[in-house]
């Protein structure tokens, strides 16, 4: 066999592997991290208002609303589901987020999903935020269709910065945006 088609040949098993084994999985969970774009962060003046009351629940189903916020702390929302790996790619610079701002800000990572998969990642990945579980059917202020998604909102219910995708959350724009929330 030449050498050109041993490489040619070398070159498309492993290309194949990014289809076909978990190589593939955690290089895509790699790259969406490297291309995250930046979040976009929006003047108070141009914020929207949301309502704070919708329902949420936690891992062992007990309800609450998400009004216990209100005009105490900050509030980051963001929606991923565990399985697609722009979610998990998102879920790194999110988990730096919390560990910065978690006695400051309130977070609300939001699955649809049973608590066993969503653990199960956790464990892999070695995150440690806590999350939230979504009630399918309840009035909420935010498209939980838009995956993976993300928000934070000032105490007083103005969503001051979002993103759709992959962003840049544990960002020097996303501090400086929390940091003169929580004052």
């Amino acid at each position: 066999m030449k050498k050109q088609t041993l490489l040619n040949l070398l070159l498309i098993l492993f290309v194949i592997s990014f289809f076909v084994t978990p190589l593939g999985y955690e290089s895509k969970i790699l790259l969406q991290r490297i291309f995250a774009t930046s979040v976009e962060i929006i003047p108070a003046d141009q914020a929207r208002k949301i309502d704070f009351d919708w329902q949420l629940k936690d891992r062992n189903n007990v309800q609450f609303n998400y009004s216990q916020t209100a005009g105490k702390k900050p509030s980051f929302v963001y929606f991923f589901s565990s399985w697609r790996e722009i979610s998990v790619a998102d879920l790194y610079a999110v988990e730096k987020l919390y560990d910065s701002y978690k006695d400051k800000v309130d977070f609300y990572i939001i699955t649809n999903e049973l608590p066993a998969p969503v653990d199960e990642m956790m464990q892999k990945r070695n995150f440690h935020f806590k999350v939230t579980y979504l009630i399918i059917g309840e009035k909420m202020p935010f498209d939980p269709e838009k995956i993976p998604s993300g928000y934070v909102v000032d105490k007083n219910g103005y969503v001051r910065a979002e993103k759709e995708g992959t962003g840049r959350w544990n960002s020097d724009a996303v501090h400086q945006l929390l940091d003169s929330l929580v004052q």
